[in-house]
């Protein structure tokens, strides 16, 4: 995150805490904290999810979210939706009103407004600061050296740590001893138009089983895809691994296996939990007071 947004940065995971913590003292589930937790952070423009997202190649915002209960694997998806100010929103609906897991694009705005969520525009997502991010991050790709077949070698490769991620992430533990996590992202800056990330995929940026963990990641999403890096997180838990170090080895085996980078939350289900990027840096907040309640906001 660039120096004149990190108290942004921080302030904003901190509402979102309280957000969520709010659900948990008035024993609310998991579920639901992690969805308000995570409204709080579309609806802030600092981050890369909802309004303030990063703009796709054409400029427009196209984004991706999945939640999932740790204590039935029922889990919500929506990916390349346009017209949603809050995509978890959506996904919580699909978890819990639909069949099915995952919807995209127009699929899933139509499922979402007949269930009774207002569309918007998608001029409605898109705020000044991003339109001159890309204008100025294309510019600088049309002087990126070629390769002999005259590709760029730097488009779809967004390596460099000077590129913020600001994927958005919360998981929680209730009082009943369930689970849950929730991801959403604008994915990243100038992707290509129906891109997907690994923010709404299961095991990929998010996952939750009462039986290891939930998980929450952010950072390039390709390589996390490739690993299923939330649910390899959650396995090394299951084996009788501590949460604190499946998630540093996590982010070791990211950067070993496939040059990613990135972050990880994970908590498990009494109440231990990780943190840890391979970033400069990452905003994080967490709350505990019992065993029976912890939760974590996660933004990188």
């Amino acid at each position: 995150m660039p120096d004149d947004m990190v108290e942004a940065h921080i302030r904003g995971v901190n509402n979102a805490l309280s957000a969520g913590w709010r659900v948990l003292e008035r024993g609310g589930s998991a579920l639901d904290a992690v969805e308000e937790a995570v409204v709080i952070m579309e609806d802030d423009e600092t981050f890369d999810a909802g309004r303030g997202s990063f703009l796709n190649r054409d400029g427009r915002v196209q984004l991706d979210a999945l939640i999932m209960d740790g204590a039935t694997l029922r889990a919500g998806g929506v990916g390349c939706v346009e017209h949603l100010r809050n995509p978890v929103r959506a996904a919580r609906k699909i978890l819990s009103e639909s069949p099915h897991v995952y919807f995209v694009a127009e699929g899933a705005e139509k499922f979402a407004a007949e269930r009774g969520i207002v569309l918007c525009k998608n001029e409605d997502l898109v705020i000044p600061r991003e339109v001159e991010r890309l204008r100025s991050y294309q510019s600088e790709l049309a002087n990126r050296t070629l390769d002999h077949d005259g590709n760029d070698l730097f488009a779809g490769s967004p390596d460099d740590l000077t590129i913020s991620h600001d994927t958005v992430g919360a998981v929680a533990l209730d009082r009943n001893g369930n689970i849950a996590a929730a991801t959403s992202t604008g994915g990243t800056l100038n992707k290509a138009p129906g891109r997907l990330g690994d923010s709404s995929l299961i095991g990929c940026g998010c996952y939750a089983d009462n039986e290891s963990a939930a998980a929450s990641t952010t950072g390039w999403g390709e390589p996390i895809m490739k690993l299923v890096l939330a649910k390899w997180t959650a396995d090394r838990i299951a084996a009788g691994n501590l949460p604190e170090w499946s998630a540093q080895e996590a982010m070791n085996y990211l950067k070993q296996r496939v040059n990613g980078h990135g972050g990880i939350i994970v908590l498990s289900r009494d109440g231990h939990f990780g943190i840890a990027h391979n970033t400069p840096r990452m905003a994080w907040a967490y709350k505990t007071v019992k065993k029976q309640d912890a939760g974590i906001i996660r933004e990188n």
